[in-house]
C-alpha cells in the first residue's frame, strides 16, 4: 500500500440520512456527524475507493429488512406433492377410486407423484406399469400434464403430474366463508 492509499483509507464518502451526498470526509468527522444527529455510521460499500458510509438508524434498518424478508417468504408459493401408490394388477374399481383422489389433488392445485410398486415376478413386466401410467395420464390430461415421464426406479415406477393452473387460481378462492356472493345479492337499503 502506498502512502497516498493509506491517507485515503482514513477518508470515507459520506451519504446523509435522506440519501444526499455529503462528500469525502475524514472518518473522525463522519463519526462526529453521526453522533451529532444521533445516528449510526454504517459502511455500505467497503470495496469502493474511498469506502462509502451512510448515516442511518441501524436498528431500524435491520428491523425493516427482516420485515421485508418475512413478507417475501409469506408470498412464496408452497409446492405440495401428494403421492398415490398403485400396483400393476389393480382392480377396476380400485383404479377409479385412486384416479378420483388424483383428480381431487390436481383440482386443489397440488402436484401428484404416482408410484407403481412391483413385487416378485411383476418386476419382469415393467410394460404393465408403463401402460397403466400412460392410461392414467391420458384420462387426467384435462386437469394436469405429465411433469416427469414414467421411469423405473428399482422396484417402483414413478411419474409426476402437475396441475395446469397454479395453486392460487383455484375456483372459489374468494374470502373465507364464501360471503362474497351473499354480499352481492343483498338488497341495498
Amino acid at each position: 500500500m502506498r502512502v497516498n492509499d493509506q491517507i485515503r483509507a482514513r477518508e470515507v464518502r459520506l451519504v446523509g440520512p435522506q440519501g444526499e451526498q455529503v462528500g469525502i470526509v475524514p472518518i473522525d468527522k463522519a463519526q462526529q456527524l453521526a453522533a451529532d444527529v444521533d445516528m449510526d455510521l454504517v459502511e455500505v460499500a467497503p470495496t469502493a475507493r474511498p469506502p462509502v458510509c451512510k448515516l442511518m438508524d441501524y436498528g431500524k434498518y435491520k428491523y425493516e429488512s427482516a420485515q421485508k424478508a418475512r413478507a417475501s417468504r409469506r408470498n412464496q408459493q408452497q409446492t405440495v406433492i401428494k403421492e398415490m401408490k398403485l400396483r400393476p394388477k389393480i382392480d377396476t374399481h380400485d383404479y377409479e377410486t385412486k384416479k378420483g383422489h388424483i383428480v381431487r389433488f390436481l383440482k386443489a392445485g397440488d402436484k401428484v407423484k404416482i408410484t407403481i410398486m412391483f413385487r416378485g415376478r411383476e418386476q419382469s413386466r415393467p410394460e404393465l406399469g408403463r401402460r397403466l401410467l400412460d392410461k392414467l395420464a391420458e384420462e387426467i390430461a384435462d386437469l394436469g400434464s405429465v411433469e416427469s415421464a414414467p421411469k423405473q426406479d428399482g422396484r417402483n415406477m414413478v411419474m409426476v403430474v402437475a396441475p395446469h393452473r397454479p395453486k392460487g387460481d383455484v375456483k372459489g378462492g374468494g374470502r373465507k366463508g364464501g360471503r362474497d356472493r351473499d354480499a352481492e345479492e343483498a338488497p341495498a337499503e
